[in-house]
């Protein structure tokens, strides 16, 4: 951070690449509703077994973020 609280340009990739590691977590499949990058998990808090968790495989088959979610 800068003298004015401002974030500094490494602190701010910093941040970025923390905030990346973390689990995504909502209701349901993530295809076609959750934009993430490549590498990304998401976890269905409401799933059952074979259906919890989900790994962003491609980059948007359509061009869409939201596309792409692979059930690990």
């Amino acid at each position: 951070m800068d003298a004015q609280g401002r974030m500094t340009e490494p602190f701010r990739a910093w941040v970025q690449a923390i905030t990346s590691l973390d689990i995504i977590t909502g209701t349901g499949s993530p295809e076609g509703v959750v934009s993430a990058s490549v590498g990304r998990l998401y976890m269905a808090v409401n799933g059952t077994a074979g259906s919890i968790l989900y790994s962003k495989k491609v980059s948007g088959i359509s061009l869409d973020p939201k596309d792409g979610w692979v059930l690990v």
